[in-house]
């Protein structure tokens, strides 16, 4: 890949890399020619992730679950290739508990995994990028940062945090070069949406409310990651970039 969408030779780290959208993406980067480090839970699967990827990767196995172990990261993820340019913040937690029915502990959990741990990860990663004035953070915003789903409280809660997340990184280091952004993807096949796609009637119902008539594939996520992470979008931070086949828009 040349030119404005160039990410070769970038440094980029994926959280949840060893399955979803996660997996997609870091391979995808690997497949540009970016040098990329996947961090996951799952030893086997993560392992399984880089025996089948072309291209320069690393694993780290670790759980970032919590913000104190996101934020103590850094010097295990810098070690394979060095200094991170491109931070892909796209594990996440979703108990899908009705609103009468959360718990402390699940509240906890989805707010550390999906909010709390992409900051601090970041946090721990920023200043080599700053100290460059050139880096990039992509978090993974939902439908739900914008709308209200039944079993979807806390999940919601959190999503519309990593919105306001990403403006507030755009602010903060923006100035130094750093931009960050984020993409809402609609219905897509992973782990965390198996619930609504084991329910072939409800899968079809959610196709047929965006602009396009189908759910989303994985790889429709490449194309705006690969621009958030290049030079392409210089001029682009603070935004939360909707990949939901026009789900939003009707």
């Amino acid at each position: 890949m040349t030119g404005r969408f160039d990410i070769s030779g970038h440094v980029a780290v994926v959280t949840g890399a060893s399955s979803g959208i996660g997996r997609a993406l870091a391979t995808a980067f690997a497949e540009a020619g970016a040098r990329v480090v996947g961090v996951a839970r799952r030893a086997e699967a993560l392992e399984a992730w880089r025996n089948e990827t072309p291209g320069e990767t690393a694993g780290v196995i670790a759980d970032v679950g919590t913000p104190e172990a996101a934020s103590g990261l850094s010097d295990q993820l810098t070690a394979p290739f060095g200094p991170v340019d491109i931070l892909i913040n796209a594990a996440g937690l979703n108990t899908r508990q009705a609103a009468d029915e959360v718990t402390v502990e699940g509240w906890r959990a989805t707010i550390d995994i999906n909010l709390a741990a992409p900051f601090f990860l970041a946090q721990s990663l920023v200043g080599p990028m700053k100290a460059r004035g050139w880096g990039r953070i992509i978090n993974i915003a939902s439908l739900q940062s914008v709308r209200a789903f039944p079993g979807g409280l806390t999940y919601g809660a959190s999503k519309g945090g990593v919105a306001q997340l990403t403006r507030a990184m755009a602010e903060a280091w923006s100035g130094a070069g750093v931009n960050a952004n984020a993409i809402a993807p609609g219905f897509f096949p992973t782990e965390l949406t198996a619930a609504v796609f084991d329910d072939p009637e409800r899968a079809a119902r959610n196709a047929a409310q965006t602009c396009v008539g189908r759910n989303g594939q994985l790889s429709d996520l490449v194309g705006p990651a690969l621009f958030l992470a290049s030079p392409a979008s210089d001029y682009v931070t603070g935004q939360v970039l909707y990949v939901d086949g026009g789900f939003t828009a009707k």
